[in-house]
This record gives structure tokens, C-alpha cells and sequence, in this order.
């Protein structure tokens, strides 16, 4: 987990497993029933509209479908809508249409299933792009995926369910929330007696920063890494090869408004790499915390120094 919390007194939580990671919900105490049911039939929901991994997926019926318009829910089609907004604001370094290099890398199935080898891939690397040529019809709400294109929507739709978790809690009167899923996190309202919440941020866990609103999200080569073949990989590719990224960046940490934008920056600043994604961060008005695969740290935009408060 790339983000967590000692829970403070007066509040409670709860952990549950969906989307391929752990979910945390934190709430006061007298909540906890209440708002751990809700969130979790949400995380369900989005799992069965959008997860790759699940054959009877909305997601998996509409790759299958690539070349002619298919009718969606409306949590499908916003997700989709979602993720080709990311592609285009970022230049394509976030690209939803990379599932044929994924599996050809190895990652073909949940990561918990990959194991630390897999076997030699074979084929050619496609590389990104495919998202320009998808067509979305808003009053008919289709999608239509050009041939040969199939969407993974991971770690965005992760940001957004942690978002609408808020969004839901929020509805049910629930003011003082936080939910994390992978580490992947969103807080709603100043915890119980304090303006902030406490979140150890890194793989490491040693840096705490303060976390008044918003949102973090982690992009991190370091736990889902295995080998194929003789070759060293992981799950970050940099769309402009189709290969896993290697732009000198081993973990990144954005903080945002949004855990769903925090998402979309953290991938795209992996992928630039540390001479880059600095800007990258500043030129969107986000602060970053990047760590190199030598161990040395970097910051862009207003990142807190220790002890001080992300906004």
C-alpha cells in the first residue's frame, strides 16, 4: 500500500478487498456500519462495469465488441468518457488503450495471479494511440472501440470509485470521511479535532504529510514487478513504446483535487521521468513527490515540506 494512516481517536475502519486491492473506509465510529456498506456495493459495481480481469465485465463485452457501437451504462460510458478527457489533456501519456502490450508483457491477468515470471511474450509492441480512435455517442450513450483496440481503465476507475465513495458518504450526511484503495486516497472534511489527516506517503511509509483536502494518488514500479524471460517488468508502460517506463522513476506521488486526476498525473509524470515530470506537475498546478531508481527525491509544485499541510 502506497498511502496510510494511523486511524485517530473517535473515528473507526474498515477493510475490504475489491477492484484487485485493499479498500479502506475510515469514518467516526457510530458511521462505521453505515458508510463500510455502502462504499462497499459501490467498489462491487464498479468491478463488475470495469474490471479487465472479469469476463462478464461491461468492459470485457465491449473489447470484445471492438469495430461496431455497443450500448452502455452510464457508469461505462462516464468512465470511458473520463479516461480519453486524461489522454488528451495529458498528450496521450495516460493512454486507457494499452491492454494488448499489458497482456504482452505478462500482465494478463490480476497481479496477485502473475506470480514473479511469467513466460517470454511474444509479438511486437504496439504502443499507444488507440484512444484517439474511439467514438463515444452521448445520445445514444454507445461506444464504439476501433478494431484491434481493447481499454484498460485500472488505475483511473480506482481513483474514481474512491471519489464517488466521497461523493456518496458525503450524500449520506457522512461529512468526516477518508477511503483509500491500494493507497490510492481521498479525504472528506478535517478529521475529529484537528484540521488535517496524518498519511504516510511512499512505498517506505517514512515521510508524513498532512492532508487537509483532495486527494493522493501513486504510480509505483516497485511491487508489481516480475520477470519475463530474462527481462525485468512491470506495469507502467510508457505509451510511446509500449514497453514498461523506463525514464529513471521508480515511484510517484501526486497530490490533487481529485484522487481520479491525481491518478492520471502520477502515470504521466512516471512516464516522463525526472527531467520532465517536475514540470509537468507545475505546468497542471500539482504538487509532486518523485522518487528515482537510485533512491534520490525529487518535489515539484507546492509539495509540503515535513509536517506541513497538503491542501
Amino acid at each position: 500500500m502506497t498511502a496510510q494512516l494511523s486511524v485517530p481517536d473517535g473515528l473507526a475502519s474498515r477493510t475490504f478487498r475489491a477492484m484487485g486491492t485493499h479498500v479502506l473506509v475510515v469514518v467516526p465510529a457510530a458511521e462505521l456500519a453505515r458508510a463500510s456498506r455502502e462504499v462497499e456495493a459501490l467498489f462491487a459495481a464498479w468491478e463488475q462495469a470495469l474490471s479487465r480481469f472479469r469476463d462478464d465485465s461491461e468492459l470485457a463485452a465491449l473489447n470484445r465488441a471492438a469495430g461496431r457501437p455497443v450500448a452502455v451504462s452510464e457508469l461505462l460510458f462516464a468512465a470511458v468518457a473520463t479516461a480519453l478527457d486524461a489522454a488528451c489533456t495529458t498528450g496521450g501519456l495516460f493512454d486507457p488503450s494499452l491492454l494488448e502490450d499489458l497482456i504482452r508483457v505478462g500482465y494478463d491477468r490480476s497481479f496477485e495471479a502473475v506470480g514473479a515470471r511469467v513466460p517470454a511474450g511474444t509479438g511486437s509492441p504496439r504502443g499507444g494511440g488507440g484512444w484517439r480512435g474511439v467514438r463515444l455517442n452521448r445520445a445514444a450513450q454507445t461506444i464504439a472501440l476501433p478494431p484491434g483496440c481493447a481499454l484498460d481503465l485500472g488505475g483511473i476507475a480506482k481513483g474514481m470509485a474512491v471519489d464517488a465513495s466521497l461523493e456518496l458518504l458525503g450524500a449520506l450526511g457522512i461529512e468526516t470521511a477518508l477511503v483509500s484503495a491500494g493507497g490510492d486516497l481521498a479525504v472528506r472534511s478535517p478529521r475529529p479535532g484537528s484540521r488535517t489527516w496524518p498519511v504516510a506517503v511512499g512505498e517506505d511509509g517514512y515521510e508524513i504529510v498532512r492532508l487537509a483536502a483532495g486527494a493522493f494518488a501513486t504510480s509505483s514500479s516497485l511491487r508489481r514487478r516480475w520477470l519475463q524471460g530474462d527481462r525485468q517488468r512491470h506495469h507502467l508502460l510508457d505509451p510511446r513504446t509500449g514497453e514498461p517506463a523506463r525514464g529513471g522513476l521508480c515511484e510517484v506521488t501526486v497530490a490533487a483535487s481529485t484522487c481520479a486526476q491525481a491518478e492520471v498525473a502520477a502515470k504521466a509524470i512516471f512516464v516522463l521521468g525526472p527531467s520532465l515530470g517536475p514540470a509537468f506537475a507545475k505546468r497542471h498546478g500539482l504538487a509532486a513527490r518523485l522518487i528515482q531508481e537510485d533512491g534520490r527525491r525529487l518535489t515539484a509544485g507546492p509539495w509540503p515540506a515535513d509536517d506541513r499541510i497538503a491542501a
